[in-house]
């Protein structure tokens, strides 16, 4: 009985802080995991978050902001997080985490008129310049590997545009989001050999320290019970179906 009792008492004092929190999802354009249609927020991950949303029976707001701004909001801000993340060991103590939510390869890819050959992470550093977004974890991976050849661009945009003028002979990115970011610099996925992936990445919902902690045990409750009935993965076949469940 007194176990019970204090069972209530945890519960209900638990329960303002749940029902409470006024959350402030963040995200950038990345299709198809995240991105704009018809002004609102849609993709792979957008759908998973909202499920928990509804699940969690929070009170949230989703929003798209560049990547750099998302991620210091991110990490300093009350009741706020921001997906999709790879978790690394860096980051580790800077965010709460749920997920993962996804799991993507990243590989090098050319332009196949260009007939590189690309086996090893060695090729690849001496194949040419590798242009990649600087603020992506991919740039800072590749340079802690000794990669002296990265031009660091701000945006996918300009990387794929700079592949298909031939101003550098590699690009470097994720299967996940390949097809788009060919199609906003003008080329398609026909056009480009996909070469050695050397990086695969587990995605995450990142909270910042300040959001409850029992709030983010919730959503990672819920999340492992739609990994459980299937849910997760019918999300899954719709927007990403070659890909591995997370």
């Amino acid at each position: 009985m007194r176990t019970l009792v204090r069972f209530w008492l945890l519960y209900c004092a638990l329960l303002p802080v749940l029902a409470a929190a006024e959350l402030r999802l963040l995200t950038e354009e990345a299709p198809p995991t995240s991105f704009l249609r018809d002004g609102q927020p849609d993709g792979y991950s957008v759908e998973v978050v909202r499920e928990l949303i509804r699940r969690t029976g929070s009170q949230a707001t989703i929003e798209l902001l560049p990547w750099t701004r998302a991620y210091t909001l991110a990490k300093s801000d009350v009741d706020t997080g921001l997906f999709s993340v790879v978790r690394t060991a860096e980051r580790e103590s800077l965010f709460q985490w749920v997920g993962p939510i996804l799991q993507g390869n990243t590989r090098f890819y050319s332009l196949k008129t260009s007939n590189l050959r690309i086996d090893t992470l060695e090729d690849a550093a001496r194949a040419g310049t590798v242009a990649l977004p600087k603020q992506w974890y991919t740039y800072e991976t590749l340079e802690r590997m000794g990669f002296s050849n990265l031009y660091g661009v701000s945006g996918s945009k300009q990387m794929v545009t700079m592949l298909k003028h031939g101003r550098v002979k590699l690009i470097a990115t994720e299967d996940l989001t390949l097809r788009e970011e060919l199609a906003s610099g003008g080329l398609t996925p026909e056009e480009v050999q996909a070469h050695l992936a050397f990086m695969q990445s587990d995605y995450y919902i990142a909270f910042s320290p300040l959001t409850s902690p029992a709030l983010v045990t919730q959503w990672q409750r819920e999340l492992d019970g739609m990994r459980r009935d299937g849910s997760l993965r019918g999300i899954q076949r719709r927007w990403l179906p070659k890909t591995a469940q997370p």
